[in-house]
């Protein structure tokens, strides 16, 4: 029994046809009047049943869809208007089971989802039946599937492919079509999990969930299962998968607040530098030079000091981001964060280590998406799903990695990144969306491919924020990159695929306003690009192209182009290029004012018996959880703090005013809740500043290594203690009394982790030194016993020995603030 809908005039090029037999479901496909996809087989099996064998057409249905949206970042930013065309055939199972499929076409290709629209509770999916079967003779462009998507990507022929897991987005060409086909998945959230393509022997692709069974309930049981249909540039340029994905929620109010731009970054070059202010400050100093927009800060950041680099970066117009691992934000407690950090001036957030399709885990994402839209944060995810069209739902998404970018240098460095893996990039993972690949990296150890392919990396690849690899002082030494590196724009108005394949090169065009940045990067020998420029419409124009130079790193010119542009290109080659009509101007990048910090007064204060406070700025408040405030007159207001903030503690108040591109320029104060009568652990406390050499203080264990709490039980001469902090020489940790404590005690020395070393340790009270020993490995541990009274500021500082320079890991064990008296007065009246 054959039940069949006849052929169906769609949007643009294609029509289609879904045929019912008794042993299945069929998806057939035309372009132009040409099958580009037949014989796939469409079908679900829930509760053990294979709802695609067996059933019969009920009904069928068409749709229009027509929508826009205004993207913030990707391709082509601005208003996006499409025309969809969805049909939703009924069916009904032998069993009874009614259920659906909806084929979507647009003008790139064609998606399909399952439903089940009557299903009464909860049900269970066993698996998606999906699948197909590519000619032999194809050759595809794929990479083996890991739920982070980090293995190399490569290029075979069918023949070739052994059966395995295959991840999305998956390119085939079809030399019987005559087309190229590329797989991939749309619109999932928390009700789904997540798929790949799974390959048999007999070379039968199918879509196989991460999850089976997977709960689910009424309405889609799937996202949208994609095949985009077309020659390269119409894979490339397409958008597709973000014309799939839900509209953004009315809340977020065209999201004028997502920032797209290029950000320094530092822990590819300087693995601890995370923990390390000053190299933030330089990284800032550089950025705001080449006029880049933001600042990423990954792991080893401290909430002591990140108000203090937030407020330094807004002055020159520049936004801060915090790396977190996913877990930390898991669970509402931790989820919290955010709003803290975002009420000190973060800007965003990248997140680590998902790694996972599960459903649960998108559950995750779905909480993540909704309280960083809610908080105004841009998002980042990093050990992460593929894109799937978040960045129309969720325009605070900005980037994935989902991809084996840069990093890979820094844990791999025997095995580095291919140009090959790097030339495949642009017609499979970045067609989906942002991808976070971290590029030009001078500096990488065993690189193999040219500096003008690296270079052309930042123009190729593209990302909503795009994070560059390597030390920014990197880049000054090379003075046509950091040029290029400045003019390179935010944000791009349209995508062009010029010229290439992925098993050569790729040349891709980005135009923002009236200049076109192009990127070539090849796989191979060296060797003559010619590049046809007739796709952008400019007839006789004016180029500057940075290239590989004859004798190596990088060589420029300028010249005059007309309907091409012809570039010699080095082994693993490639180069960029500014384009525009002859006249234009092409350089224009300037660097970016300094401007004056709002006044706030004091800046570091202690609260009042009540709980309060009285500030004095001229910006507005942005205020911490919880933290209230009443404007008394002129520039005052009184802070109110919240009764969970404990003694010794302090929250940090914001004070911002407009700044430069609308990011408000910040102040911070700092508000103390008094120490108590009684004894006070200084690990407990609120440091208001420190340095320290080898990554941040650490509270109740030793420095250990770089990294936030790589240290172990505090240990000297064998003498172990259970709370305290853990520095390297030279260290500075700051605390702010304000006349709140008697007496500073501790036990002090060198910790055990660093043997054979020596140190000096001081205690310093507003400027004075109050207690100064040298300390050795093995000798045990001295006691410290300081009057602290009246003191407002307690520095404890660790130095290097003139006969010791190398670093050592010292412990201020079982530190103690003591208070005999109580603060109910100021210090003052006391």
């Amino acid at each position: 029994m054959v039940d069949e809908m006849g052929p169906t005039a769609l949007p643009e090029r294609f029509e289609l046809e879904v045929e019912t037999r008794t042993d299945g479901v069929v998806l057939r496909v035309w372009r132009d009047g040409r099958i580009v996809l037949d014989g796939v087989r469409l079908g679900i099996r829930v509760r053990g049943v294979d709802l695609d064998g067996g059933s019969v057409l009920l009904r069928s249905r068409d749709l229009e869809i027509t929508d826009e949206w205004t993207a913030r970042s990707g391709k082509a930013t601005g208003t996006h208007r499409y025309a969809h065309r969805e049909t939703v055939y009924e069916l009904r199972h032998g069993s009874g089971v009614e259920w659906q499929v909806h084929v979507r076409v647009g003008g790139d290709g064609v998606a399909v989802r399952y439903a089940l629209a009557r299903l009464e509770g909860h049900g269970r999916l066993d698996a998606d039946r999906t699948r197909l079967t590519f000619e032999p003779d194809a050759r595809v462009w794929a990479l083996e599937y890991q739920t982070w998507y980090e293995t190399p990507r490569f290029g075979v022929d069918v023949a070739e492919l052994g059966p395995g897991g295959y991840g999305f987005p998956l390119l085939v060409r079809s030399p019987q079509a005559g087309v190229y086909l590329l797989l991939t998945e749309a619109a999932i959230d928390g009700r789904f999990s997540g798929a790949h393509a799974e390959v048999d022997a007999a070379g039968e692709v199918r879509f196989a969930l991460a999850d089976e069974p997977v709960e689910i309930t009424r309405g889609p049981v799937t996202p949208w299962r994609v095949f985009m249909i077309g020659d390269l540039a119409g894979i490339v340029e397409s958008r597709f998968v973000d014309e799939l994905a839900p509209a953004p929620l009315d809340s977020f109010g065209g999201a004028q607040w997502v920032r797209p731009g290029r950000a320094a970054w530092s822990w590819w070059s300087d693995f601890y530098s995370g923990a390390q202010l000053h190299r933030q400050r330089h990284f800032v100093d550089v950025a705001a030079r080449l006029g880049w927009e933001h600042l990423l800060i990954d792991c080893g950041w401290d909430d002591t000091w990140v108000p203090e680099i937030v407020a330094y970066a807004s002055r020159r117009g520049i936004q801060v981001h915090l790396w977190v691992v996913w877990h930390d934000l898991d669970g509402p407690e931790n989820l919290a964060k955010l709003a803290l950090w975002r009420s000190w001036g973060v800007a965003g957030i990248k997140v680590d280590f998902m790694e996972s399709e599960s459903k649960d885990r998108y559950r995750w994402y779905d909480t993540v998406l909704t309280e960083t839209a809610r908080l105004g944060l841009h998002v980042n995810f990093h050990g992460s799903v593929i894109p799937r069209g978040w960045s129309r739902t969720w325009p605070q998404v900005i980037g994935y990695e989902a991809i084996r970018g840069s990093e890979y240098y820094v844990f791999y460095q025997d095995t580095p990144l291919t140009a090959a893996h790097n030339v495949i990039q642009p017609f499979t993972r970045n067609v989906v969306g942002a991808m976070d690949y971290t590029p030009v990296a001078f500096a990488a150890p065993g690189r193999t491919t040219s500096d003008g392919h690296e270079l052309a990396l930042s123009v190729a690849f593209e990302c909503g924020i795009t994070h560059f690899a390597d030390d920014v002082d990197a880049y000054l030494a090379k003075p046509d990159a950091a040029r290029f590196l400045a003019e390179l724009a935010p944000a791009w108005d349209e995508t062009l695929l010029l010229a290439g394949d992925p098993d050569h090169e790729a040349v891709i065009a980005r135009r923002y306003g009236d200049r076109w940045f192009v990127g070539g990067i090849a796989a191979g020998p060296a060797r003559r690009l010619t590049v046809p420029l007739d796709r952008l419409a400019l007839g006789p124009a004016d180029a500057w192209i940075v290239g590989d130079g004859a004798e190596g790193g990088l060589a420029s010119d300028r010249r005059t182009v007309d309907d091409k542009l012809v570039v010699d290109v080095a082994d693993d080659g490639g180069f960029v290029a500014i384009v525009a009509a002859r006249g234009t101007r092409l350089h224009r990048a300037v660097e970016r004012p300094e401007h004056t910090a709002p006044r706030v007064d004091p800046a570091v204060q202690l609260l009042g018996p009540d709980g309060t406070a009285v500030l004095r700025t001229d910006g507005h408040l942005r205020l911490p959880p919880g933290w209230s405030a009443q404007h008394l007159d002129g520039d005052r207001w009184k802070i109110n703090a919240p009764a969970a903030l404990v003694p010794g503690r302090a929250g940090v108040v914001t004070v911002e005013k407009p700044g430069e591109d609308g990011v408000p320029v910040v102040a911070h104060a700092r508000l103390f809740r008094p120490l108590t009568p009684g004894s006070h652990q200084l690990s407990a406390l609120t440091m208001v500043a420190f340095d320290n050499e080898s990554g941040p203080i650490e509270r109740d264990q030793s420095n250990g290594g770089g990294n936030p709490g790589d240290g172990r039980r505090m240990r000297i001469a064998g003498t172990e203690f259970d709370d305290g902090l853990g520095a390297s020489t030279p260290s500075r940790i700051e605390l702010y009394l304000g006349g709140s404590a008697d007496r500073f005690t501790a036990r002090i020395g060198v910790d055990d982790e660093t043997p054979g070393v020596a140190a000096r340790m001081s205690v310093h009270a507003d400027g004075v030194q109050l207690f100064s020993a040298d300390v050795r490995s093995g000798e045990p541990p001295l006691d410290v016993d300081v009057d602290i009274r009246g003191v407002a500021t307690l520095s404890l500082r660790a130095d290097t020995l003139p006969d010791h320079p190398e670093p050592a890991h010292v412990d201020w064990a079982s530190g103690r603030l003591h208070l005999h008296h109580d603060t109910a007065t100021t210090p003052a009246e006391r």
